[in-house]
């Protein structure tokens, strides 16, 4: 098998199309366990019923491990918003029911959001011992949900074609307070499409009928587990900026 389409790339992976699928080449050093449970995490979103692409085989590349997949054809709303900048309300309006329509699902095998946050946050050497206590304690009080979280929902993983919307990427999906999810949104919106950011929150919080302030809450607890991907300074002292759980007003 010769890959040499990337579609992307990544600091622990290669996606390729090959024929009709894509596969997910992971470096030697990515664990086994983490790989076979973003396979077994996809198929159980596909058990939803919504529009993802279908896990067709786990297995090796030479002595790299795969996941491989049902490639699907068209274009990220990432391009079409770049492309069509006229139409952008237009696309943030689907970005938002396609989130929504996520959250009416129910995956109730997939990990638990709030236990998923504990164990991170729990990890996070960087920040002190009171900012860690706050952070949990705010956690443990925020109200406990079955929904479907992505954990990466952005306009780069929507593909759009003649069939609809599909959601790509499910490596972080688990199940639980969709407020949570889209707090996640909205800091990787500042940081990606800082001139999306606000009207994709104030029309979210609109359209679900959620208080803003309810979503804020989050900003803080998610702000932290992200600091366990950042991989720049600038996204770093980014997210640091969102921790002051004690003052913060939103």
């Amino acid at each position: 098998m010769k890959l040499d389409q990337i579609l992307a790339k990544r600091s622990n992976k290669t996606i390729y199309r090959y024929e009709d699928t894509v596969i997910k080449l992971f470096i030697k050093e990515h664990p086994k366990s983490m790989i076979l449970n973003e396979a077994l995490n996809q198929s159980r979103v596909e058990e939803t019923g919504l529009k993802i692409p279908k896990i067709l085989s786990v297995g090796k590349v030479d002595d790299s491990w795969s996941i491989t997949m049902d490639y699907i054809p068209g274009k990220t709303l990432d391009q079409l918003i770049k492309e069509n900048p006229e139409k952008e309300d237009e696309y943030l309006d689907l970005f938002v029911d396609l989130q929504m329509e996520m959250h009416t699902k129910y995956a109730p095998l997939l990990n638990k959001l709030k236990d998923k946050l504990n164990r991170q946050i729990q990890d996070l050497d960087e920040i002190d011992a009171t900012t860690k206590y706050e952070l949990l304690t705010r956690l443990d009080s925020m109200p406990k949900h079955t929904k479907l979280c992505h954990g990466d929902f952005l306009p780069s993983n929507i593909i759009i074609n003649e069939s609809g919307a599909y959601i790509i990427d499910w490596s972080h999906a688990t199940q639980g307070n969709a407020s949570g999810d889209t707090a996640t949104t909205y800091l990787k919106m500042v940081l990606y499409y800082p001139e999306l950011a606000d009207k994709y929150i104030k029309l979210f919080c609109k359209k679900s009928d959620t208080a803003l302030q309810y979503v804020q809450k989050w900003l803080p607890i998610v702000a932290a587990q992200q600091l366990l991907k950042a991989e720049t300074d600038e996204e770093r002292n980014f997210l640091h900026s969102w921790l002051d759980v004690i003052d913060y007003q939103g």
